[in-house]
């Protein structure tokens, strides 16, 4: 969902399963998506083993989610049916569905349908199966095609839908080639019409995966190309979970979003519709936005917008959400090993930061922005300063900057250098003290027990990313203070309880990793002059 977010797609949609069988969790994909990743979401329903107390059911969390696009399909025969047959209180044809969705709540929700510009397979009269489709199209929002390889025919079907008076978007459906024995099984079942030059093209290379992908995205240009030089503007690409195919179409068809677009604050903005407002976020989530979503959820919001009011009884309340690893033990154990000393535990968070290891529990993978200052920390993990957190000195670099640009056109973004890490008590004692001899620093240090260290004198947040940008207030985002680490920090050690977890009880790695909880401290440190890049690496040496 992250990697769809920065090519900036309009909407996303997440398929009903048949019957709603898999309901719950289309529900739960499709709320995270709103309210973690910031894609707007269309889900789709389906008429299939759906009597009416399931559909109303589907539709008041869908709102309460906050999602307003759906998908109004028949839906495919169930599970072992080779018949699609209608239930008792359901409803026998997507054209029903529009009309109670309709009914129920009247424009809250943007409606989309499915057409077949080759026609219905199970419908035997063409005639026939255009009328009911333009009948179901005067009531919806918006058409997504089936799949097709005939841009031909799909022109031509377009033009008899306008000439039959509707006047909606229609988004045609491009399924890349990403398998050959996959493109056949789906055409062969769709009766999709695959023009010769495509199976002439295929069967030379429908051995080799490589290959077929690589012609799959050629073509799935061309026929987007072809498209646009008729008028078509949207298109519907069918991921099938598989993004890196869609992503290389959308390089190829220069749709690249601009950072605006993808990226209008440093980090994506909820869809929840409680959220709507959100404009500041403390920096210490930042890889863990899923947690910090569900975790704020009955906090309280800030006048000026920031979410989670540190006066709120609620405030750092762990209930409702459980910590855990992003991996199963056993994956855990293929990426983190058995470390038996610190050295070891030092050298793993190093490889991260060098990009050699692929995650660590406190974050799946670097930021893009951190990347300027990997080496350097690097260099400070080998000295036992295990870091999960950080963004280099920005000093006005235009909004636009591919690496930490964000915000509006034509603005400048600024941000103080920032060091989240673990660190032993002896190790702390030195560093606070050499802390106390450059008066731009400030810190909070806290461990598991809730023994805090700090230089701050001043409650309140600290921004550490702001922007400038014309015609507008100064922007900031990105915030540190003290009553969110402290709420922040009981995540931040649970998660060395999860990693201890994975080894049998007892063993050398639980003991270590879980000694490194029980005493070990949690720290951030700001370098409030964001004119000195590196003077926070200088308090490591």
């Amino acid at each position: 969902m992250e990697r769809m977010y920065t090519l900036g797609p309009e909407f996303v949609d997440v398929t009903w399963g048949a019957g709603g069988a898999q309901s719950e969790l289309t529900l739960q994909i499709c709320t995270t998506a709103q309210s973690v990743a910031g894609l707007e979401t269309c889900m789709h329903l389906t008429c299939t083993n759906m009597p009416r107390e399931k559909i109303d059911w589907a539709l008041k969390n869908a709102k309460e989610a906050g999602i307003q696009n759906i998908l109004a399909l028949r839906g495919d025969p169930p599970h072992g049916h080779s018949d699609w047959q209608k239930i008792d209180t359901g409803f026998a044809y997507a054209i029903d569905l529009v009309k109670y969705i309709r009914e129920q709540y009247g424009d809250y929700f943007c409606i989309g349908v499915a057409g077949y510009p080759e026609n219905h397979i199970e419908n035997p009269d063409p005639e026939a199966d255009f009328r009911h489709f333009i009948e179901k199209a005067k009531l919806a929002d918006y058409v997504v095609t089936q799949l097709f390889y005939d841009c031909d025919i799909y022109l031509a079907w377009v033009d008899r839908v306008r000439a039959a008076g509707v006047t909606i978007p229609i988004l045609p459906g491009i399924m890349p080639i990403q398998m050959y024995g996959g493109f056949k099984r789906m055409t062969t079942l769709s009766k999709t019409r695959v023009p010769a030059f495509i199976d002439a093209a295929l069967e030379p290379i429908k051995d080799d995966d490589k290959a077929v992908k690589e012609y799959g995205v050629r073509l799935a240009i061309d026929m987007c190309n072809k498209l646009r030089a008729h008028g078509q503007k949207g298109f519907h690409f069918y991921c099938m979970n598989l993004e890196k195919s869609v992503r290389l179409i959308l390089e190829g068809l220069g749709f690249v979003a601009p950072i605006e677009v993808a990226k209008p604050l440093p980090w994506n903005p909820s869809l929840a519709k409680n959220r709507e407002k959100e404009s500041v976020r403390p920096i210490f989530w930042r890889n863990r936005t899923r947690s910090y979503v569900l975790r704020t959820e009955s906090w309280d919001d800030y006048p000026n917008g920031r979410w989670g009011d540190s006066r709120s009884p609620a405030y750092g309340d762990l209930d409702g959400y459980g910590v855990s690893l992003k991996f199963t033990p056993e994956e855990a154990l293929k990426v983190w090993g058995t470390p038996k000393t610190h050295q070891e535990i030092y050298t793993l968070f190093a490889e991260f930061c060098k990009g050699n290891l692929s995650a660590l529990p406190w974050c799946d993978n670097m930021a893009p922005e951190s990347e300027s200052i990997k080496s350097p920390l690097a260099s400070v993990n080998m000295k036992g300063f295990l870091t999960i957190n950080s963004q280099p000195a920005v000093d006005g670099i235009p909004s636009s900057d591919p690496r930490v640009g964000w915000g509006p056109k034509n603005g400048f973004v600024y941000q103080k250098a920032y060091v989240e890490f673990f660190v032993s008590p002896e190790a702390l004692q030195k560093l606070i003290k050499k802390l106390g001899e450059n008066p731009y620093i400030t810190y909070y240090a806290v461990n598991k027990q809730g023994d805090l260290k700090t230089n701050v004198q001043a409650e309140g947040p600290n921004a550490v990313t702001w922007g400038v940008f014309p015609g507008q207030e100064i922007v900031q985002p990105t915030v540190v203070d003290g009553m969110s680490f402290m709420a922040w920090k009981d995540e931040a050690f649970e998660l060395w309880n999860q990693w201890a977890r994975i080894y049998a009880p007892g063993s050398e790695s639980s003991k270590l990793i879980q000694s490194v909880s029980d005493t070990w401290f949690l720290m951030n440190v700001v370098n409030n002059n964001y004119r000195d890049a590196q003077a926070i690496f200088e308090i490591f040496n």
